[in-house]
């Protein structure tokens, strides 16, 4: 049985979808992008202040789920400029211990939701 994830924490779906399923032990989340819960805007400051962003919506979207990046083993990572990988990378990275971090996949893209440069989303387990 399925169970709905959500925080008003996190940005609230912007179309038929959820923050977080979990099922079972096993949490899938939606791609998060750098939408700010409290105002509904968007952080496109520079692309470090953007991650950070996506990365803090990810953490309350685990935190509902009652889970930490430590429950994290998947995570994918869709930007609209590969230029921006190392950048990205050092904020993302910041979140994890390298040791014990999931196992990942970068894609470019052509284009992201409300035009953003990432998002990403994350399979965690219990």
């Amino acid at each position: 049985m399925k169970k709905i994830i959500f925080t008003d924490k996190a940005p609230a779906p912007i179309g038929p979808y959820n923050q977080a399923v979990l099922v079972g032990n096993t949490l899938y989340t939606s791609g998060q992008i750098a939408i700010n819960p409290s105002n509904g805007e968007l952080v496109l400051i520079d692309i470090e202040t953007e991650t950070k962003q996506v990365m803090e919506n990810m953490k309350a979207v685990l935190e509902a789920a009652e889970m930490t990046f430590e429950n994290v083993i998947k995570t994918s990572i869709f930007i609209s400029n590969m230029n921006d990988f190392a950048r990205i990378n050092s904020i993302y990275g910041s979140y994890f211990d390298e040791k014990t971090a999931p196992a990942r996949e970068t894609v470019q893209v052509a284009c992201l939701p409300k035009n953003v440069n990432v998002e990403i989303s994350m399979i965690a387990i219990k």
